[in-house]
């Protein structure tokens, strides 16, 4: 299917550099829906300490180094295409997809890759515990790594003005492996899988600490009933550029999202409210809680 992408400002220059990551949103079915898999952050993080987060960090330089490796199922131009960023090298591109299964073992212990049974899986995992770089290990270990099991799905820019750190997030789907999702007690210290409307509703109760983007994909995966619904929006479209426009009034911080008249871009890049308001600790639409599921006018419809 061609597609014609829209294009978009790119990050504007800051004293704060962007930093390129990866994170892999983790799905898998139940019988009340898909479920997505959330990691608690370690109380002293840098970088959004005690909320909860899909897996993921920043892209290491020897993730691009298996460009051309048979440790990937998918041909590295393939991967490169799907992200639909003609800006950046195959190598940076392909990085970024083995950044994320990278990261997700090292924070959940689930690794994405051929014939993994739960034994050889464990033993990976001690591996890499002892020190072990990732790319030694899957040459040790023969591990074929399933990149193209991942869908690219959305990507964030943190805000210019942000008082921490500054990421350039490609956020990735897939379907999870077999096997426990357990937290690494170094990075995080709760795994845990949940629904989508649930999970923002544990947030609105106060009983759930999230950051925008976790929220705003949420919102976005409740319009969901399956995670092959999930996969089959994401291989159909490119994924959404989101660069957050924060507008500040005294104590007020509004985040305001593509398709808002007053975001730089016009055109909606996902469903779900336009802007988010601070209302004490807590992000949240003009409309309230349901205002994260209805459809306004102009919003994307996802099956």
């Amino acid at each position: 299917m061609t597609e014609t992408r829209t294009m978009h400002p790119t990050p504007a220059s800051t004293e704060k550099p962007l930093r390129a990551a990866s994170t892999l949103i983790l799905l898998r079915d139940s019988d009340t829906g898909p479920q997505v898999l959330m990691l608690k952050r370690h109380g002293l993080s840098e970088v959004l300490a005690g909320a909860f987060v899909f897996p993921g960090g920043k892209l290491d330089a020897p993730d691009a180094e298996l460009m051309d490796s048979p440790h990937l199922d998918e041909a590295a131009p393939v991967l490169h295409a799907r992200l639909g960023e003609h800006d950046i090298g195959t190598a940076l591109a392909v990085g970024l997809y083995v950044a994320a299964l990278r990261e997700t073992f090292e924070e959940s212990g689930l690794l994405l890759a051929e014939d993994l049974a739960e034994t050889r899986a464990q033993e990976a995992l001690a591996r890499l515990a002892s020190g072990m770089a990732f790319n030694t290990l899957l040459a040790e270990m023969g591990l074929r790594l399933r990149v193209g099991a991942l869908a690219p799905w959305s990507r964030w820019v943190t805000p210019p003005d942000s008082p921490n750190k500054r990421f350039d997030t490609r956020f990735f789907v897939a379907r999870a492996p077999e096997g426990l999702a357990r937290h690494d007690e170094r990075e995080t210290t709760e795994a845990r899988w949940v629904q989508a409307r649930p999970a923002l509703q544990s947030y609105w109760d106060g009983e759930l600490s999230l950051a925008p983007p976790q929220i705003m994909t949420l919102a976005h995966l409740a319009r969901h009933g399956s995670v092959d619904s999930v996969l089959a929006e994401a291989r159909g479209r490119l994924p959404a550029l989101i660069q957050p426009h924060v507008i500040r009034d005294g104590e007020m911080r509004t985040m305001c999202y593509p398709g808002h008249e007053m975001h730089p871009v016009r055109e909606r890049a996902m469903p779900g409210p336009l802007r988010l308001f601070t209302r004490g600790q807590r992000y949240e639409p003009e409309h309230g809680f349901q205002a994260f599921f209805d459809e306004l006018p102009g919003a994307l419809h996802v099956r």
